[in-house]
């Protein structure tokens, strides 16, 4: 079977190169891997104590932040490396200020190509979020006798591991992962049904990610001017679905404002097809402010507004649901008080289900359903303000999973440690 994977792995990346001469963001990712091993010999040396984290995309690098920022405050001496498998989560995160020392593409899972990477530098710990899993990394970490974690864990009945095929990946796993830290508790309880017990359950961290933005300055320029004292609907993360549902509302609501983020800012010429009369976010210094008020619908066509947009909101349609990409974040929004509503499609989502029955977000089948719910409820005051309340209860009195994970991970430190001492006395 591990001949097979490697078959895999070779069909995936020459699949991906096909792919990357009608996809930009392929080719970006398959451009950006020729440089992750120079990135990291320039930050590290190999005797750097390193302390790793990888995310699949932006959405797990989210979900990953706190307990890293956490470990690097208990660990100040250690450097700090950031992988990513998609373009969509480098491509964002690059931009930011960063708690990393280096950030770059994860290599393609080829054994030469991980044994140069690992060796490059010494990991302390390792830990990839939701469940991003390359075998041959995880075997060299397992060599180099490398921690190994999964924060934020989800397993579900669909996963390779519980086909009758899956036996050789869920080997893999019982052998390189050190712990599990579960999601939910069915995670948990699916994952021991394959022998995977190494493990607890200690909830989502993009929950303690989300709070944080509670402290922050979450002031957007020009968004006050726009909103103009009308309620204000945030399409975040927009698909087509979400889409249709502006054109709907855009008529059936005129006195209600718009917000448009799409999912990709190459969709933002077509938006602007469909609304002719909306403006631009990136326009509004350019504008006349008394322009803003007398326009419905705003199109984000700027990276990084979207988690900040939402304390404007007194609802939010969140994209993703109406069809199998998966449905985007829902708790940025919720942790302002904001009601949130998408489709129906979000089997790898189990805070949707928990959100729906708080009775903080609503899901439906198709557009047109979500549209008649949210004009119903932007003209109900009383159940507008009830799901809020509900929305950000929800969200706040989820447990610390951070301190849960960042405790276990120090304490295996410590031991760790003690055991190298005396080993060396």
């Amino acid at each position: 079977m591990g001949f097979l994977y490697n078959v895999f792995v070779y069909l995936m990346i020459f699949g991906m190169k096909l792919f990357s001469f009608f996809d930009p963001k392929t080719k970006k990712g398959l451009e950006g891997r020729k440089q992750s091993l120079k990135i990291v010999r320039n930050a590290f040396t190999p005797q750097d104590k390193v302390l790793w984290m990888h995310a699949a995309s932006l959405g797990e690098y989210e979900q990953g932040l706190p307990v890293l920022e956490a470990l690097k405050k208990h660990f100040p001496e250690y450097k700090i490396l950031v992988t990513f498998f998609s373009p969509s989560g480098y491509e964002n995160v690059k931009k930011r200020k960063q708690v990393a020392d280096a950030i770059c593409y994860l290599p393609f899972d080829k054994e030469k190509d991980v044994r140069d990477f690992v060796s490059s530098f010494d990991t302390e710990i390792f830990f990839t979020v939701k469940y991003d899993y390359w075998y041959n990394l995880l075997a060299e970490l397992r060599k180099k006798e490398v921690k190994s974690y999964v924060i934020s864990a989800l397993f579900y009945e669909n996963q390779a591991y519980f086909k009758f095929y899956g036996k050789w990946f869920v080997k893999q796993l019982r052998e390189n992962i050190d712990w599990f830290f579960h999601q939910t508790i069915k995670s948990s309880a699916l994952a021991k049904s394959i022998g995977l017990t190494n493990s607890s359950v200690s909830g989502d961290t993009r929950f303690d990610r989300v709070k944080q933005f509670l402290e922050r300055d979450n002031h957007l320029d020009f968004i006050e001017d726009f909103k103009a004292g009308e309620k204000l609907i945030v399409f975040g993360s927009s698909w087509e679905a979400e889409e249709d549902i502006v054109q709907i509302l855009s008529k059936k609501l005129p006195g209600v404002k718009l917000a448009v983020a799409p999912h990709d800012l190459q969709r933002v010429s077509h938006l602007q097809k469909l609304f002719p009369n909306a403006i631009l976010y990136s326009s509004f210094s350019h504008t006349p402010t008394l322009e803003h008020s007398n326009t419905s619908v705003l199109i984000i066509d700027s990276i990084g507004k979207l988690s900040k947009l939402y304390s404007y909101a007194d609802l939010a349609i969140v994209g993703g649901g109406f069809h199998s990409s998966g449905l985007h974040n829902i708790l940025e929004a919720a942790v302002y008080g904001v009601p949130v509503i998408f489709g129906n499609q979000y089997r790898k989502n189990p805070e949707a289900d928990g959100l729906i029955e708080a009775n903080g977000a609503k899901s439906f089948d198709d557009f047109v359903a979500a549209s008649a719910f949210t004009e119903r409820l932007i003209k109900d005051e009383a159940v507008l303000k009830k799901m809020a309340e509900n929305a950000k209860q929800f969200v706040i009195s989820q447990p610390d999973s951070t301190e849960i994970i960042v405790n276990k991970l120090i304490s295996e430190q410590n031991l760790l440690s003690d055991d190298n001492d005396s080993s060396n006395t």
